[in-house]
C-alpha cells in the first residue's frame, strides 16, 4: 500500500491546549505522525511518496475562501497584537447571538474556531496546507488506478467544516479528497469515519448532498466531544436526506459492540455503491487512548481493516486521531495490514 507523507506536519506544534480546566501539553503532536511513519515503514507495506502540489482551488471547493484567507493570515495578525504565543479563541456564540464577522483577530478566532484545544501557531497554515495536499495526492493515486493509498495527514481534518475549525483540525483533508474525486468524475463517493469522535466537519460539508455518503461510528455525543453533532437522527437534508448515517456508541464500547455497528455501516456503504471510498481513520478508539473511552485492542484494528477491505472498493485512507503515541504506530499499521490483505 502506497503511503503519502510530508515532513511539513512538524511545523504545527502547539505549546498547550485547555483540558480539564488546565493548560496541558498538546495531545496532537508531531510525535503522532512520526510514530505512524516509522511503523508503516518497518512493516514494509509499500513505498512512501511526498505529496504533489495542488492549486488552492482544490481546498476552496470545500472551504469558504474567506475562511481559508483567515487561516493563511491568522498568525501574523495575532502576533502583531499579542506576540509569539499560541492563538486561541476566548468567546463562542450562544443561541441568540448574531454570526457577524468581527474585525479583530481575537474576534475572528472566536468566529471561526469552536474550541480552546486547537492552537494556531507559526506553522499551522503550512502544516494544514501540507496535510490537504497529502490527502489530495493519495486521492490522485487511487484515481490513477492504485487500489489503495494511505494519506498520513497531520494535522487531522474531520472536525473542520466549510468555514470553521476545531478539534485539532483546520482543513478537512478527507472532504477535500472526496470532493476532488467527484471533480475528476467519480459519480458517488462514500466517506466512512471510524474515529472515536464524530466527524462533525465532514457531516456539515456534505449534509445536503446526495453524491457523497457520510457514515460515522463514534462515541455518543451526549457524553463525548464534539457534543453538538453526531446524533442518530441527523440523517441529511434536502437532496442529502438519507445520505448521512450516524452510529453513536456508548462509552466503554468493545469490539463485539463496535463490530455490529461497523457491519451496519458497511451495509449502508455497499448499498450506496460508491466509485471510491474515503476512510477517515482514527486510532483513538484504542482502549488506552488518553482522551477517549472505547475499549478496542490492537488486534481489533486488524479486524476492522479486514472488514472494510472486504468492500473491495478503491480506497483512500486519511489519518485522523489517535493519541496513545506509544501504540499509535502499531494500531495504524494493524489497520492498514488488515485492509491490504482483505482487498
Amino acid at each position: 500500500m502506497l503511503t503519502i507523507y510530508s515532513e511539513d506536519h512538524h511545523q504545527q506544534e502547539g505549546r498547550a491546549e485547555l483540558s480539564g480546566g488546565k493548560l496541558v501539553p498538546c495531545y496532537e503532536s508531531p510525535a503522532r505522525a512520526d510514530a505512524i511513519a516509522d511503523r508503516v515503514r518497518s512493516l514494509g507495506l509499500g513505498p512512501f511518496e511526498p505529496p504533489q502540489d495542488f492549486d488552492a482551488a482544490a481546498i476552496e471547493r470545500v472551504h469558504d475562501a474567506e475562511f481559508v484567507a483567515f487561516l493563511r493570515s491568522a498568525w501574523s495578525a495575532w502576533t502583531a497584537e499579542n506576540g509569539d504565543v499560541d492563538a486561541l479563541p476566548l468567546t463562542w456564540m450562544a443561541p441568540g447571538m448574531r454570526r457577524v464577522l468581527p474585525q479583530t483577530i481575537t474576534g475572528k478566532l472566536s468566529y471561526y474556531g469552536f474550541d480552546a484545544g486547537t492552537p494556531i501557531t507559526a506553522g499551522t497554515w503550512a502544516a494544514a496546507r501540507g496535510a490537504a495536499e497529502v490527502a489530495l495526492s493519495a486521492a490522485a493515486r487511487v484515481h490513477a488506478g492504485a487500489g489503495h493509498a494511505f494519506a498520513l495527514c497531520r494535522p487531522p481534518g474531520h472536525h473542520a467544516g466549510s468555514d470553521f475549525y476545531g478539534g485539532y483540525c483546520f482543513l478537512n483533508n478527507a472532504a477535500i479528497a472526496a470532493q476532488w474525486l467527484r471533480d475528476q468524475g467519480a459519480e458517488r463517493v462514500a466517506v466512512l469515519d471510524v474515529d472515536y469522535h464524530h466527524g462533525n466537519g465532514t457531516q456539515e460539508i456534505f449534509y445536503r448532498r446526495d453524491d457523497v455518503l457520510f457514515v460515522s461510528l463514534h462515541a455518543d455525543p451526549r457524553s463525548a466531544y464534539p457534543f453538538f453533532a453526531g446524533h442518530a437522527d441527523e440523517t441529511g437534508a434536502d437532496a442529502g436526506a438519507g445520505c448521512n448515517l450516524n452510529l453513536p456508541l456508548p462509552l466503554g464500547c468493545d469490539w463485539s459492540l463496535y463490530a455490529d455497528a461497523l457491519d451496519t455501516a458497511l451495509a449502508r456503504v455497499r448499498a450506496f455503491s460508491p466509485d471510491v471510498l474515503v476512510v477517515s481513520f482514527g486510532a483513538d478508539t484504542y482502549e488506552r487512548d488518553p482522551i477517549s473511552q472505547f475499549r478496542l485492542t490492537s488486534g481489533d484494528f486488524v479486524r476492522m481493516g479486514d472488514r472494510i477491505g472486504a468492500l473491495a472498493r478503491p480506497t483512500v485512507v486519511v489519518m485522523e486521531g489517535g493519541y496513545a503515541v506509544y501504540a499509535l504506530g502499531v494500531n495504524t499499521g494493524n489497520f492498514l495490514t488488515g485492509l491490504a490483505r482483505a482487498s
